[in-house]
């Protein structure tokens, strides 16, 4: 089973997953079944080469402030998250309405099966 697949299939509120390399190209990718994307393909690959820039940005504060443990954007339509493994970076959405408690619990989830990309 691909790293998308199993992240996806963590919780009915996932919405999208992607495992993208250092300069913000997707390696692979999956939508949820019976989810529609919110964003065209090309908006897709866009907002993944802008989450590699950022990866970059937020190294510059790493020895002041400590590594990013993970990102997460809480929209009206959707929320993002992002982790930063290695080599690779994740980046998946699920519901808005999930709770906290369930967000923190996908996040320790997610980074357990990819701690070693």
């Amino acid at each position: 089973m691909k790293i998308v697949e199993s992240i996806i299939e963590l919780d009915p509120l996932m919405r999208f997953a992607a495992i993208i390399d250092l300069n913000g190209n997707i390696l692979e990718s999956i939508m949820k079944t019976g989810k529609t994307s919110l964003k065209t393909q090309k908006e897709e690959e866009h907002f993944c080469k802008q989450v590699a820039q950022r990866r970059k940005m937020r190294q510059e504060f790493n020895r002041s402030l400590g590594k990013v443990r993970y990102v997460q954007v809480e929209r009206e339509k959707v929320t993002q998250m992002v982790i930063y493994p290695k080599r690779k970076t994740v980046y998946f959405t699920l519901e808005p309405e999930a709770s906290p408690v369930k967000k923190s619990n996908i996040i320790n989830k997610v980074k357990k099966i990819t701690a070693r990309l």
